[in-house]
């Protein structure tokens, strides 16, 4: 993994608001001060998703950071209100889940749930802010359908193979194995599954 962030780098975060939820006081006061220190001063807690969704109904937010375990409304559950909700002001905002148990299916649970990244616990101030930039920073689109509302969960959009019109109507006649080529490495492989980063 490319380093995203330079010693030299300058990042302005005074104007950006930001809410944090999490319904652990001491995981909250950590991430408060974590935010606080990349200079942030516009810094919203809720100590559950309820109370997340009354600020999020009453203040539009730049960025909002969650926990995923809680108990009663989840952080999963508060990415879907969110994002399949009537607040145009916060629907389309940032998220970032933070969670100490990130087996794939919860990685996955998170994306398909709408949020931006997910961030393993403990967390640390180099990879939250990078996340963080990273969101700002993120041209993916905006998918909206029924079954799904967030950012676009592919990383790479890169159209159809070359030589190929398109996959729907123009579909390529003739036997698989001569359209497939040839098998690729799990290198390669690694290469198309694995977000690539931009240099900041």
């Amino acid at each position: 993994m490319r380093e995203m962030l330079q010693a030299a780098t300058r990042i302005n975060l005074d104007k950006v608001s930001v809410l944090i939820v999490d319904d652990s006081a001491p995981s909250l006061d950590l991430l408060a001060q974590v935010v606080s220190g990349f200079g942030v001063k516009t810094l919203q807690r809720a100590d559950s998703a309820r109370e997340a969704q009354l600020h999020l109904r009453d203040k539009a937010f730049d960025l909002i950071i969650s926990a995923t375990n809680m108990a009663g409304v989840d952080g999963y559950e508060l990415v879907k209100w969110l994002r399949r909700g009537a607040l145009e002001a916060n629907r389309y905002a940032p998220v970032i889940l933070v969670s100490g148990h990130t087996p794939p299916s919860q990685v996955f649970k998170a994306r398909d749930a709408g949020a931006n990244f997910t961030v393993a616990k403990p967390i640390t101030p180099k990879v939250l802010l990078e996340r963080i930039l990273w969101a700002a920073k993120e041209e993916r689109q905006f998918i909206e359908c029924d079954s799904y509302l967030g950012p676009d969960r592919r990383f790479k959009n890169e159209g159809p193979p070359i030589g190929v019109e398109g996959r729907r109507r123009d579909d390529l006649r003739g036997d698989l194995s001569d359209l497939a080529g040839d098998n690729m490495s799990q290198e390669q492989i690694n290469g198309l599954m694995r977000p690539s980063k931009v240099k900041l």
